[in-house]
């Protein structure tokens, strides 16, 4: 494992988010380890080289294994914190029976409870604990070696003792308790995050699935007149040569060349279609105008069946750097659904302007319509998922999903205003998508 200070304290594992607990063992138990290892280097040192100072040394020394050991395997944790703990232990209880109170070196027992209470199980702990308290308290009782303890200072010690250990096993959980809840949190979060995500792919697939439908009806509509044209030539020819007549090489070419055109024709609808519905996106450089009339000539059928009249004059040319089948989803979508209106509610003389203009590093897409506008209680809905004034003709995804195909591929949005003359929608576009 690579050793750095970002994986040092512990020990260069990886933790599962179930494995809070662990982690914090880690980091504890290589701080214990980092610190007692500078005591003992400096006990080392001021001893002069006597025997406790050759002792301090193998304590550093075992230091050093246990940290090895921990890096090597986290199955070496039990055995490394039941021996920091033994000697943790014994070095406090020397402190109270060979030390002079002077020296104050009691108060490293106050870091006991701090390792303690996070290398070892509660239960082991307790029982650790209750043999250092009941060692210090019979220090002053026992008659085998003399201590410079007395019972009340001693008492004291413990009392103090106690203390600090209830305030960090409180602080302990109370931290443990915080991260847990933190961890539910964001796997809640993490859920619905999942649950929105697979929403959203459901709603793009339906409404995928939606538009193929009306793209079939187009298409259907889109070869209905050249198929006649195809056949109306193929039945002259047919009749001629029934009765008898001659047909004229130039009549014949003549007839050939406008089928070969017509074929011509389809295959270029079926290449539009297709790359409209290709999934993979790439950004090309396009007239917005040539898109725009791109877009009008899909439902061109659909304008002459249903008399709708197009206004869309073209001004000026302005190219821009785009995701050209999605922005002609979106105008289709916006489109087909003023048709509708425009039908439903049997307009005189129905139409629909395209004004478009530059502004700045965008180009405004206007779409408007006099179908009499919308209500003011539909029009704060229209961009939510499956809302839709149609009844059982309408999916309620179309403008759900061109507004979330301009927010997330065009960073704007689609606005809506309403008139009693008709309803207005502004497409904004980024000259050049970044």
């Amino acid at each position: 494992m690579q050793m750095s200070l970002r994986n040092i304290f512990v020990s260069g594992h990886q933790f599962q988010k179930d494995e809070i607990e662990q982690r914090s063992r880690f980091q504890m138990i290589n701080i214990a380890l980092i610190t007692s290892s500078i005591a003992y280097i400096y006990g080392f040192i001021i001893n002069h080289f006597s025997a406790l100072a050759w002792f301090e040394f193998s304590l550093f020394v075992f230091n050093i294994i246990a940290f090895f050991l921990l890096r090597r395997s986290k199955q070496y944790y039990t055995f490394v914190s039941m021996s920091v703990t033994t000697i943790g232990t014994t070095l406090l209880i020397l402190l109270i029976y060979v030390t002079d109170p002077t020296q104050m070196k009691f108060v490293w027992i106050y870091t006991y409870p701090i390792v303690m209470l996070y290398l070892v199980d509660d239960r082991v702990t307790i029982v650790w604990f209750l043999i250092l308290i009941g060692m210090i308290l019979i220090a002053p009782l026992q008659p085998y070696i003399p201590v410079k303890y007395s019972f009340f200072q001693v008492f004291y010690i413990v009392f103090a003792l106690v203390i600090v250990s209830l305030i960090v096993y409180f602080y302990k959980y109370k931290m443990i308790e915080s991260k847990r809840l933190i961890l539910q949190q964001q796997e809640q979060l993490e859920r619905q995050i999942k649950e929105m995500q697979k929403k959203d792919k459901m709603l793009t697939l339906q409404s995928r699935q939606a538009v193929m439908g009306e793209m079939i009806s187009m298409i259907a509509h889109q070869w209905r007149q050249p198929l006649s044209t195809v056949t109306l030539n193929i039945s002259n020819l047919q009749v001629k040569k029934l009765l008898g007549e001659e047909i004229p090489d130039t009549e014949l070419d003549s007839a050939l060349e406008n089928i070969s055109d017509t074929v011509v024709y389809l295959s270029e609808t079926i290449d539009d279609f297709q790359t409209y519905f290709r999934p993979n996106k790439e950004i090309a450089t396009v007239d917005i105008n040539e898109l725009v009339k791109k877009a009008i000539s899909f439902i061109e059928p659909r304008l002459k069946k249903t008399r709708v009249e197009i206004r869309f004059n073209v001004k000026q040319r302005i190219v821009v750097a785009t995701y050209q089948n999605e922005l002609i989803q979106v105008l289709l979508n916006i489109i087909n659904n003023a048709v509708d209106e425009l039908v439903s509610r049997n307009i005189k003389n129905p139409h629909i302007g395209i004004n478009i203009f530059s502004r700045h590093k965008e180009v405004v897409i206007e779409i408007a319509d006099n179908a009499g506008g919308i209500s003011q209680e539909n029009i704060d809905s229209i961009f939510e998922p499956y809302f839709s004034t149609k009844g059982k003709n309408g999916t309620g995804l179309g403008l759900y999903m061109s507004q979330m195909i301009m927010l997330k591929q065009f960073h704007t949005e689609i606005n809506v205003k309403s008139t009693r003359y008709g309803s207005v929608f502004t497409v904004v576009v980024p000259k050049k998508l970044a």
